[in-house]
C-alpha cells in the first residue's frame, strides 16, 4: 500500500504493477483506491497522474462514505419507504393480511400477517424481488444471447447471487452468467449492458482493446449505461463497476 496527500488529504491506494499499456485507475465501492501500471512507469510519474485526478479520487471517496452511512440504515418496512424496482421508485403500503407483494408501478404494497414482525416483512419483499430476478433475467440472457449464437456461444446457465462488490461475472469454460440479483434495482437498459458485457467474455477474457471494441459496435451507447448505472441513483446496496 502507498499513501498520496492530495488537497491535504492523505490517501492510501493499492499500487498492483501489470501488463498494461495505461495507468489505470479504480475507486471501489468501499472507497479505497486502486490504480495498476506497468513496471516501467515511476512512482513520481504514478503520483503525478494521481494528483491531476485529484478532484476525481476526493468526491468519489465522499460521495462512497455517503452511501455507506445511507446503507447502514436498516429498514423499517414501513409504509413510505422507498424501493426501486427497474429504475422506477416505489413507495411501500404496508398492511396487514396474508403474505403477499404486488406493485401496480407507483407503489409497492406490501402486506403481511404480522406488521410488527420486521424479519417477516423483509423475507417477503426478497422474496418478491427474487421471483423478479428469475423472471427478467433469462428473458434479457435469451434476447441477447442470438448475437453469440453465431460464435458457436451456448446459452449459458443463469446463476443469480447477492454480491458485494460485482454486478456480474462470467465462466466461459463452464458456461455460466452470474447477475447481482441487486440489478432488478436498476433501470432495465443498465441490466443489458451488464448482461451484454458478461457475453463478450466468452469471446474476449480480458477488458482489452478488442473487448471495448467489440463492446462499442455491439451496443454503442454502452457508456451512457454504465453510467446510470454507477451512478448510485438505482440501487441501495453496492455501487461497483462490473467485472470479473
Amino acid at each position: 500500500m502507498n499513501n498520496i496527500v492530495l488537497n491535504d488529504r492523505e490517501i492510501i491506494y493499492e499500487l498492483e504493477r501489470k501488463k498494461v499499456k495505461n495507468i489505470n485507475l479504480r475507486i471501489r465501492a468501499d472507497g479505497t483506491v486502486y490504480v495498476s501500471a506497468n513496471d516501467k512507469v515511476s512512482l513520481s510519474v504514478i503520483e503525478e497522474f494521481l494528483n491531476r485526478k485529484s478532484a476525481y479520487i476526493l468526491a468519489a471517496i465522499d460521495k462512497y462514505a455517503e452511501l455507506a452511512k445511507y446503507f447502514q440504515n436498516e429498514r423499517a418496512y414501513v409504509t413510505g419507504e422507498s424501493y426501486r424496482y427497474l429504475g422506477k421508485e416505489l413507495r411501500l403500503k404496508l398492511s396487514q393480511g396474508g403474505n403477499s407483494v404486488h406493485s401496480d408501478g407507483v407503489y409497492l404494497y406490501l402486506v403481511v400477517n404480522d406488521v410488527n414482525n420486521a424479519s417477516l416483512k423483509a423475507k417477503v419483499i426478497n422474496k418478491w424481488a427474487d421471483a423478479r430476478c428469475r423472471e427478467l433475467f433469462p428473458e434479457l440472457i435469451a434476447e441477447i444471447h442470438p448475437i453469440f449464437g453465431k460464435y458457436g456461444i451456448a446459452m449459458p446457465r443463469l446463476i443469480l447471487r447477492d454480491m458485494t462488490s460485482r454486478w456480474g461475472s462470467c465462466q466461459p469454460k463452464r458456461g455460466i452468467i452470474t447477475l447481482n440479483k441487486r440489478l432488478i434495482e436498476a433501470p432495465r437498459n443498465c441490466i443489458e449492458y451488464v448482461v451484454m458485457h458478461e457475453f463478450i467474455h466468452f469471446l474476449q477474457a480480458n477488458h482489452s482493446k478488442k473487448f471495448y471494441e467489440l463492446l462499442s459496435t455491439l451496443m454503442p451507447d454502452w457508456k451512457e449505461r454504465k453510467r446510470i448505472l454507477e451512478s448510485g441513483e438505482y440501487h441501495q446496496i453496492i455501487i461497483k463497476r462490473v467485472e470479473d
